[in-house]
């Protein structure tokens, strides 16, 4: 795979400050329809990597609120598109042990049965030792610097994204 030089994750973190208790008009607020955290997350990856995929089923990508991937807005859809094995253009991500988070990668929480549920954005690791050093932002429950000590689940998964997948 060909990797863009640089994810943005400065540019991650502050998208998500700017709209952790707000709505990117741009974009559908799903918040009523099922939850609106992986849309927010998906909009701060693309703030930091700046392109989309637009494959029909396994893509990427938001042109409104009706056409947009699966990807988008569903937890387990972005884990699988962002850790897929076959390049394709957009940003990669592999699992990773909690002190491997970086600003801009993402926690993905699961609080009851299956599947995961929630995609926070970290927006501060600095190698973490303890979730309390993780600091979080989210839409679904609103928050920003929030510590994932502070949730209560079952299981999570630390995503890095390693780069973006140039056209």
């Amino acid at each position: 795979m060909r990797f863009l030089q640089y994810y943005d994750r400065r540019a991650v973190v502050l998208y998500a400050h700017q709209w952790a208790f707000g709505r990117n008009p741009v974009f559908y607020d799903y918040e009523t329809i099922g939850g609106d955290c992986t849309n927010f997350a998906s909009q701060c990856i693309f703030s930091g990597a700046g392109i989309m995929n637009f494959l029909p089923d396994f893509g990427w990508y938001y042109i409104d609120a009706n056409q947009k991937a699966p990807a988008w807005t569903g937890v387990e859809y972005l884990y699988h598109f962002l850790t897929r094995k076959q390049p394709s253009v957009g940003p990669v991500a592999r699992e990773c042990e909690l002190r491997e988070l970086q600003p801009g990668d993402l926690v993905q929480l699961r609080f009851q049965g299956d599947p995961f549920q929630h995609t926070p954005i970290v927006v501060r690791a600095d190698r973490a030792q303890t979730p309390s050093q993780v600091l979080l932002a989210a839409h679904s429950q609103d928050a920003d610097n929030r510590p994932l000590s502070t949730y209560r689940y079952q299981a999570v998964r630390y995503l890095h994204v390693e780069g973006v997948v140039e056209p």
